[in-house]
């Protein structure tokens, strides 16, 4: 028997529509990320933080630059598509930026000393699973404790929803951003 990791269709259970209820949607419609969350009613209730929220320790410009740079790592197109059409340009982001997300590194000129820094600490995150000496030291002195951990909390949110859009190979939502 083949298990297809894929978005469920509607009609939902009922169960299933009320959690889905209070996922974000884009004008009623549930994005496919969720819908292949909702094969299981414990991931989708648990699998992973809802950290886009006005309580977050850090700006929405720092947290968009986690995720892209997150989703560019895993290349994940699906994910950075999605992020980069609904809160890029809210969080300030410049055309060049989210190209650099994709393409570039901590060193290109677009960013500053701590953008630079926190592009740099994803990059070994994600390579590593850790930090170096370096760039611990930097990271601790840059940002608080709750910070620190609200950056790593995204990184590997993120991790966990590319790895799900990925195999499960769900085709970009329409509104969505191309990798450049």
């Amino acid at each position: 028997m083949t298990h297809i990791l894929s978005p469920i269709t509607e009609p939902f259970e009922p169960h299933i529509a009320k959690i889905l209820s209070g996922y974000p949607n884009r004008n009623g419609y549930i994005l496919k990320l969720f819908r292949v969350f909702a094969n299981s009613t414990r991931f989708l209730t648990k699998g992973v933080a809802n950290l886009l929220d006005k309580e977050s320790p850090i700006t929405v410009k720092l947290r968009e630059i986690v995720i892209l740079r997150v989703c560019a790592n895993n290349n994940c197109e699906y994910e950075w598509g999605v992020h980069v059409a609904a809160f890029s340009q809210y969080a300030g982001l410049s055309e060049e930026q989210v190209a650099q997300t994709r393409h570039g590194d901590h060193r290109s000129a677009c960013w500053s000393k701590n953008e630079a820094l926190l592009i740099h600490a994803i990059d070994e995150l994600c390579a590593n699973g850790a930090f170096s000496d370096e760039v611990i030291e930097n990271f601790q002195t840059t940002w608080t404790v709750e910070e620190q951990l609200e950056i790593l909390a995204l990184c590997g949110n993120y991790h966990t929803i590319c790895f799900v859009a990925n195999a499960s190979r769900i085709a970009n939502e329409s509104f969505g951003a191309k990798f450049p």
